[in-house]
């Protein structure tokens, strides 16, 4: 799979009084399939604006965000509300900062609810048997195989973690945008969880976004950028730089 996003002059405002007030000012980066882009910079800098814009959960005021794959292009500011609900369903893994999990629901089936959105309500036998292999096959993959069918409650917080690390990939998604995923999270855990991260942008040649203040990890990125008042600008290319 082939894969890459292009982020081109895109400006997002939002009301402020009688005014507007920037919170992305003409920003743009590129993230290739299978590389890590990571985004620094202060609380309130527009960081989460940016993945809110990339994710197709907001459309910005003017730019482009393209997403390249092999089965074509496509624009992600100018997507409908319906148009854009299925590519995230199809294309676009989420990790949010805190794990968004259903707390009724065992880890299998916070996986196996992924693959039915959008949906029929009739699923064949077959389809589900396929669906539960992969969302086992993907917790396995995370460290998680015997905690299958235990609910959040009974996990900790980088278990839970992880299992939204599993769900944003059920689909095998074409991008992924992580929201601060050590946030909340030990030394330890946190590298386990960034350890994790680089695998699966590896394996599955997903382009990923990681917003992140923990600058410890940094060096491991593909590509740096930091934030400030709406304007992003590269630190440097990590690897090559190391």
């Amino acid at each position: 799979m082939t894969t890459t996003l292009t982020v081109t002059d895109v400006t997002l405002t939002y009301p402020d009084g009688g005014g507007r007030i920037t919170a992305l000012d003409r920003v743009g980066l590129r993230v290739d399939g299978g590389r890590i882009a990571a985004i620094t910079g202060p609380s309130g800098s527009g960081k989460s604006s940016l993945l809110a814009v990339i994710s197709t959960l907001q459309h910005p005021d003017s730019g482009r965000v393209l997403l390249e794959t092999d089965s074509g292009s496509t624009d992600l500011a100018t997507m409908s509300r319906r148009e854009a609900a299925a590519l995230r369903r199809e294309e676009i893994g989420i990790v949010f900062q805190q794990p968004n999990l259903i707390a009724a629901l065992t880890a299998v089936e916070q996986l196996e609810v992924m693959a039915r959105l959008g949906q029929r309500l009739f699923v064949p036998g077959r389809v589900r048997r396929e669906t539960h292999t992969r969302a086992m096959d993907l917790l396995d993959l995370v460290g998680l195989s015997g905690h299958e069918h235990k609910r959040p409650a009974q996990l900790s917080g980088g278990q839970r973690q992880r299992v939204d690390i599993a769900r944003a990939l059920m689909n095998d998604p074409s991008l992924l945008v992580i929201d601060e995923p050590t946030s909340a999270l030990d030394t330890e855990r946190g590298s386990a969880v960034i350890d994790l991260i680089l695998r699966m942008a590896d394996e599955h040649h997903a382009a990923t976004l990681l917003v992140t203040h923990d600058r410890a990890h940094l060096h491991r990125m593909d590509s740096v950028y930091r934030m400030v008042d709406g304007v992003l600008t590269a630190e440097q290319d990590v690897k090559l730089a190391g």
